[in-house]
C-alpha cells in the first residue's frame, strides 16, 4: 500500500473505465480534481495537528513509517511524476529522493525501509515548506489543465487522480503507524485524548442480538470494477467466478464473542490454527488481540488512538492477524468469506453508514443492539475485513511497464485481501472492488473478522 498503482504510459488503468476514453474528462472534472486536491493534501496536514516532533520521528517497527516520512512521501509522489518538467518549481535537493522514494527501483535505489525512522533530517519544517513549494506548482499546473482538451492533458489529470487515492492510503497508513509507534511507549500517550475522560461502563450491557445470517444461493457472479470512475488495476479485469451456496454473518464479530474463544483455549489448540500461524503465535508468544491490555487477570482495556480505553464488549474485534480471524472462524465452526462473497454482498450494503476518518471518531460503530433482519452491517467503514482469499491476479491482469507500475503485481504473493474499509479511511476512498491486503501475520492496521459458511443447495 505504499505506492501509487500501475499506468499504461501515464494514464492510470483505474482511469479506462469502459466506455470512455481520455478525452472524455471535461474542464468541470479538472476544476473538481482542484479542488479535491487541496483538500487531501490539507487533510494529510491536519493529521499531525498537536503532534510534537518527536511524535513525527516515532517508527515502532520496519513495517511502520514515521508520520513526517508519510508527509515527504506523498510530496516526493506529485514531484516525481507530475513537476519534473516544470521550470519554474523549486524541487527538493536531489539526495531528498532516494530517502522518500517507497520502493520505485527503476528510478533509483530507495533508502531501507527499517531505516525510515533514522530520518531526523530534513527536519519536518523542510518538509512542510516543501509540500507548499510543491502544491504551488500543482495548482499551477492543475489551472493550466482546466483550459487544456489535449490527450496529453488527460494523461496529466489521470495521474493526480491516481496521486490523490494514493496520499488518502497514507493518511490511512500514517496513523496505523502512529498507533504502532504509540503503543509501545510505557506511558501509553494518547494521539487524540477523550474530552471528559473515559467512562467506565457499570451494569449489564445491552442486549446484542446472536449473529444472523444473509444467504445467497450461489450462482455465477462478477467480479471486479466495472463501468465508470477510477479504480486501482488490481480491480481490473471484471470476470466472471462460480459460487456454491453460502451465508454471511450480518455484521463483525465483537470483543466479547472473541473473548469467549480466548477463554475456550483458542490460542493454545492447535488444531484451530493453520502451521504457519500457529509458529507465528508460539514464537512471538500471543495470546490476544494486538492492542488488548490487561486489568489485573482479566483483558479490560484496549490501547487506541484516544490511548487506554475500556474494552467494550459489543464492539468489533479489530486489530486481528489473518491467522487469528482464520483460527476464530474455524472455532466457531465457520470460516473466512471468499473476496468473491464478499464483494457479491457489499453491492446491497449501505455504503456510508459506518465510521470513517472524516468522521473524526477514532473508533469503529457497534452493530445495531437488536439486528435480527439478517441484513448486513459494518460492510463499510468500521473495519477492514479479512477474506479467506490470497492476494492474486484477476484473469487477465497485466502489470503495465514503467516506474509507477511496480506497484500490484510483484506483490501478489503471500498475503490475504481485506475489503470494505474502516474507521481510519478517508470518506470516499472505498468501493465493493476495493481490494487491500497485507502479510498473514500483520495486525497493525485496523482490521477485523466477518464469519461465513457454506450452504446447502436447494
Amino acid at each position: 500500500m505504499d505506492v501509487p498503482r500501475s499506468l499504461p504510459e501515464l494514464i492510470p488503468l483505474g482511469l479506462q473505465a469502459a466506455g470512455e476514453g481520455p478525452m472524455a474528462r471535461s474542464c468541470q472534472e479538472a476544476i473538481s480534481l482542484r479542488q479535491r486536491f487541496r483538500s487531501t493534501r490539507q487533510g494529510s496536514e491536519d493529521l499531525i495537528c498537536g503532534l510534537e516532533p518527536e511524535d513525527l520521528m516515532v517508527q515502532g517497527m520496519a513495517d511502520a513509517s514515521p508520520a513526517k516520512w508519510h508527509l515527504a512521501h506523498t510530496t516526493w509522489f506529485f514531484e516525481q511524476f507530475l513537476l519534473q518538467a516544470d521550470s519554474g518549481h523549486q524541487a527538493a535537493p536531489a539526495g531528498w529522493y532516494p530517502l522518500f522514494n517507497s520502493y520505485y527501483r527503476t528510478i533509483g535505489s530507495p533508502h531501507p525501509r527499517s531505516g525510515r525512522g533514522l530520518l531526523s533530517r530534513p527536519a519536518i519544517g523542510e518538509i512542510l515548506a516543501w509540500r507548499q513549494r510543491v502544491n504551488g506548482s500543482m495548482e499551477r499546473l492543475l489551472e493550466q489543465m482546466e483550459s487544456e482538451t489535449s490527450s496529453e492533458a488527460q494523461q496529466v489529470l489521470g495521474l493526480v487522480e491516481l496521486g490523490l487515492n494514493h496520499e488518502q492510503q497514507h493518511q490511512e497508513l500514517l496513523l496505523m503507524d502512529l498507533l504502532d509507534g504509540l503503543s509501545r511507549n510505557p506511558l501509553e500517550p494518547a494521539y487524540a485524548p477523550v474530552v471528559g475522560g473515559h467512562q467506565v461502563q457499570t451494569g449489564d450491557p445491552p442486549l446484542l442480538a446472536p449473529l444472523g445470517w444473509w444467504h445467497h444461493p450461489g450462482g455465477l457472479v462478477e467480479l471486479g470494477h466495472r463501468g465508470h470512475g477510477f479504480h486501482f488495476d488490481n480491480e481490473a479485469p471484471a470476470h466472471q467466478v462460480w459460487l456454491q451456496p453460502f451465508a454471511m454473518a450480518d455484521r463483525l464479530i465483537t470483543n466479547g464473542e472473541y473473548a469467549a474463544f480466548m477463554a475456550d483455549g483458542g490460542y493454545q489448540d492447535s488444531r484451530f490454527w493453520m502451521d504457519e500461524g500457529w509458529h507465528w503465535r508460539c514464537g512471538h508468544q500471543i495470546t490476544a488481540p494486538r492492542y488488548w491490555r490487561r486489568d489485573g487477570e482479566d483483558w479490560g482495556w484496549e490501547f487506541t488512538l484516544e490511548g487506554r480505553c475500556p474494552l467494550k464488549p459489543h464492539g468489533p474485534v479489530r486489530h486481528l492477524s489473518w491467522f487469528e480471524a482464520d483460527a476464530y472462524g474455524r472455532w466457531a465452526g465457520a470460516r473466512l468469506p471468499l473476496e468473491a462473497e464478499w464483494e457479491t454482498m457489499a453491492y446491497g450494503a449501505p455504503c456510508h453508514t459506518g465510521q470513517w476518518l472524516d468522521r473524526q471518531q477514532l473508533k469503529p460503530s457497534a452493530a445495531a443492539v437488536l439486528s435480527g433482519s439478517a441484513a448486513p452491517q459494518q460492510v463499510f467503514g468500521d473495519l477492514w475485513e479479512w477474506t479467506g482469499s490470497p492476494y492474486r491476479p484477476y484473469p487477465g491482469f497485466q502489470a503495465t511497464p514503467g516506474a509507477v507500475g511496480e506497484y500490484n503485481g510483484k506483490f501478489m504473493s503471500s498475503q490475504f485481501v481485506l475489503r470494505g474499509g474502516s474507521f481510519l479511511t478517508p470518506l470516499g476512498h472505498h468501493r465493493p472492488t476495493y481490494r487491500n491486503f497485507f502479510p498473514p501475520h500483520s495486525r497493525w492496521m485496523a482490521s477485523g473478522l466477518r464469519l461465513a459458511r457454506d450452504e446447502e443447495a436447494h
